[in-house]
């Protein structure tokens, strides 16, 4: 485990019904709990959480940052739901933050290189973005 090395910056596009679930529990999920986005993530990474809707199965829209957190250690866990269904998870650290609308951010935002077209990126539901979106995205959300 190094704790030294730098750390990265990633948004996981969640809804925010599922997110709150998260940071109730301590934990983060991605891309319906596939394991593969979970790996690339390191402890001291930190991660942005993009909600595009208030509800998992609904359409009200929240087009929002609605979740900060750091990566809290090295483990990838399963988490049983359902019998046909065992998410895999990581640990998280929340801090406490308020939400941020994605249309104040857009124009000063680097990922987002089409601003006609913002939501493109969000599609793949994980990426990474630099340390200057990551600090401009942090800034409007903290109290």
């Amino acid at each position: 485990m190094n704790t030294d090395r730098i750390p990265r910056y990633w948004v996981v596009v969640v809804s925010k019904d599922h997110i709150k679930r998260g940071i109730e529990g301590g934990f983060i999920q991605a891309n319906h709990g596939k394991p593969g986005p979970l790996k690339r993530l390191n402890i001291n990474d930190w991660i942005l959480c993009y909600s595009p809707s208030q509800t998992f199965v609904g359409n009200e829209p929240c087009k929002a940052f609605t979740a900060i957190g750091k990566i809290a250690d090295d483990s990838i866990f399963q988490h049983k739901m359902s019998e046909n269904f065992a998410p895999f998870r990581r640990k998280i650290e929340y801090i406490t933050c308020n939400e941020a609308p994605i249309t104040t951010l857009i124009n000063n935002l680097e990922f987002i290189k089409n601003k006609k077209s913002w939501g493109y990126p969000f599609r793949f539901g994980f990426f990474e973005i630099n340390e200057h979106d990551f600090n401009i995205i942090n800034h409007a959300m903290l109290p």
